[in-house]
């Protein structure tokens, strides 16, 4: 039988203990680089739809920028509630038959499918058009393309311009 002080110095079983041990440090590791490969997919998915849809609104601003001042209107025959709930909306709207060439400038609300767009999601494209009076008392006309994500609704990316009478 041994006694008491040879058996709190007897290593027996100690291997296991550090066996235990050295497995729990590895496993935190290991969580943590699983968790942080998720977080930064999860960044670079948020970061392709940021950048998908700031590409959109430009595209859709640069339709106004081609077009002459007496052009830019709306047409408002497809307008619903998400269009007139927006903070780039007055009330009071740019509307009239469109002399646009491009069709798509005077569109105020579009639908881009998840087939059409180049990551595969789909977007919400709104177009807000009113008239302002500075004091200069030239009047302008401000255009401001909203992008967002349908479901569940969020605004990605917003860009306003302002169009005065020197524009054609």
């Amino acid at each position: 039988m041994m006694r008491p002080s040879q058996r709190l110095r007897a290593e027996d079983g100690f291997g296991l203990v550090e066996l235990m041990i050295s497995l729990v440090v590895l496993n935190v590791g290991i969580l943590a680089i699983v968790a942080a490969f998720s977080s930064g997919t999860l960044a670079l998915l948020r970061a392709t739809e940021t950048s998908t849809a700031s590409a959109l609104g430009d595209k859709q601003m640069e339709l106004y920028r081609a077009i002459t001042y007496a052009a830019i209107s709306l047409n408002t025959t497809a307008v619903d509630g998400t269009y007139s709930g927006d903070v780039a909306y007055p009330g009071t709207r740019v509307t009239g038959t469109c002399t646009a060439p491009v069709a798509a400038a005077c569109i105020p609300t579009q639908n881009i499918t998840a087939a059409a767009s180049p990551d595969g999601r789909p977007y919400r494209i709104d177009t807000f058009i009113i008239t302002q009076t500075p004091a200069n008392g030239r009047a302008l006309k401000r255009v401001t393309v909203v992008v967002r994500r349908p479901t569940p609704l969020k605004t990605l990316f917003r860009v306003t311009s302002d169009f005065d009478q020197s524009t054609g």
